[in-house]
């Protein structure tokens, strides 16, 4: 299993207060890789500044195919530009993934008599029950990331914190991330409130 993977499946199995945007867990997975990137000492940090080191063989595809993108030119590519990049819709490609192994099944009910509705349920898989493991133990970079995306902060002051440098430049950029977006959201509803006010007033 991989920490992507790991945020992925605690992202549908915990309940929480308020549904998890989908940016937000795209942002959330693409910092996710790249903890496991440098866990696997693929690449290095000079600064903010994302460096390969070498091309390693991962079994996990879309782990693989995140190393597989890494720019490998100078200046390289900061870990802000990383998120935004490598995370464009890939939550949608975790669903995908998860969905083409079985390890979600789509349930159908109906509403009203008329309307059929799909929510999607994991399946109960050794790698659901080692992830809800690595959650229930707090382990710090799942627990981090989860609490970055407001789903539940289990977080205790016996928890062990992330200590490595790189890991946390990457769990802050996330955050950094998240907020930059939610910003971005509440420009967008306020621009749209203000058209409707202004349609309003002419009458429309």
């Amino acid at each position: 299993m991989t920490t992507p993977r790991d945020l992925f499946i605690v992202s549908l199995d915990i309940a929480s207060d308020r549904p998890v945007e989908r940016g937000d867990l795209s942002l959330a997975l693409a910092g996710a890789e790249l903890v496991d990137l440098l866990d696997a000492q693929a690449v290095s940090l000079e600064g903010d500044r994302i460096v390969p080191n070498y091309q390693p063989t991962i079994a996990d595809r879309l782990l693989d195919q995140a190393a597989s993108s890494l720019v490998r030119e100078a200046p390289y590519e900061s870990i802000s530009d990383w998120l935004w990049r490598r995370g464009r819709d890939l939550s949608s490609a975790y669903l995908a993934e998860f969905e083409a192994e079985g390890q979600i099944t789509r349930q159908r009910s109906r509403r009203w008599l008329l309307f059929q509705t799909t929510s999607t349920e994991l399946v109960d898989t050794p790698d659901r029950r080692r992830a809800d493991d690595r959650w229930a133990s707090d382990e710090p970079v799942l627990t981090a990331l989860v609490a970055a995306l407001g789903i539940h902060d289990r977080r205790t002051p016996d928890t062990p914190s992330v200590t490595d440098e790189s890991v946390l430049a990457v769990l802050d950029a996330v955050e950094y991330a998240l907020e930059e977006l939610a910003t971005e959201r509440r420009r967008r509803v306020g621009r749209l409130e203000e058209a409707a006010q202004n349609n309003r007033q002419r009458g429309w």
